[in-house]
């Protein structure tokens, strides 16, 4: 299928878009002019939240869609165009079992902020990554928001030390997904990157065959599949590259302004 007609491109962060230090490829915002004069509309899908998206690309924030929290909340132009949130009392269960794994650090995510227990310094460094707005609190049973999502951080590895027990005991009735080495997610069970484009695909008018997306990890999986032209990145995890179409290169190799540039290339050819 041709890809000249592809109207919205949507693309995870880490690991994907940025390389492993955590900063745009040096040309980002001129590629991103380009597709903005194509009316090809761009999205960062994220497990990040979403102020953290904003300090990114704030110079473009009001003209991208983000898809923040692993699809859990879709703003443009600063409202909220989507969300999927979890009861508090599934998130009072879900905290009180992640305090018994040793050596679990807890990111309760409201739509107003995240909230943390810990004040670790080597955990303090690695939420404020994704998390720009985030308040320390005593008691996470105690705040009050309206919440998207528990992120778990384990740093001898997510999916060997939390995955196993918040599986076994949330998977039934909410999504759990391992989202990067060392860190876990439990949403709503409906809740995904791919179920966020989904509603945009819906309520915006561009269809699956219009939708390009490029992902690494287990919580892009349901992006992949929601877009015809997928793409998983050359560092992504073996089994994850399997729900994609096409491969483009590493991170370390703008892979995704490559993609993006050779398909902006066939429109200017066409």
């Amino acid at each position: 299928m041709a890809q000249h007609n592809i109207k919205f491109i949507a693309t995870d962060m880490d690991g994907t878009l940025l390389d492993n230090e955590g900063r745009l490829p040096p040309d980002f915002f001129d590629v991103f002019q380009q597709l903005e004069q194509k009316d090809i509309m761009f999205a960062a899908a994220s497990g990040r939240q979403y102020y953290s998206l904003l300090q990114t690309f704030s110079s473009v924030k009001e003209r991208m869609i983000f898809i923040a929290e692993n699809g859990t909340l879709v703003m443009h132009k600063g409202e909220e165009l989507y969300s999927c949130t979890i009861d508090t009392s599934s998130i009072h269960r879900i905290i009180k079992e992640a305090r018994l794994i040793e050596g679990a650090h807890i990111v309760l995510c409201g739509k107003k902020s995240a909230y943390i227990e810990t004040q670790i310094p080597e955990a303090l460094n690695e939420i404020k990554k994704y998390y720009h707005r985030c308040e320390f609190v005593k008691d996470l049973l105690e705040v009050e928001d309206e919440f998207i999502k528990i992120a778990i951080c384990h740093f001898d590895g997510s999916q060997e030390h939390v995955y196993p027990s918040i599986n076994e005991k949330f998977s039934i009735d909410h999504k759990v997904v391992v989202s990067a080495k060392v860190w876990l997610d439990v949403m709503n069970i409906n809740a995904s990157k791919g179920d966020a484009i989904t509603y945009l695909q819906d309520t915006l008018k561009f269809s699956f065959e219009q939708t390009m997306s490029f992902g690494d990890y287990f919580n892009d999986i349901e992006m992949l599949q929601a877009s015809f032209h997928s793409y998983a990145v050359e560092n992504a995890h073996e089994k994850v590259k399997k729900y994609a179409r096409f491969s483009a290169p590493s991170n370390l190799n703008h892979g995704v302004l490559n993609v993006i540039k050779e398909h902006l290339q066939l429109i200017e050819s066409d």
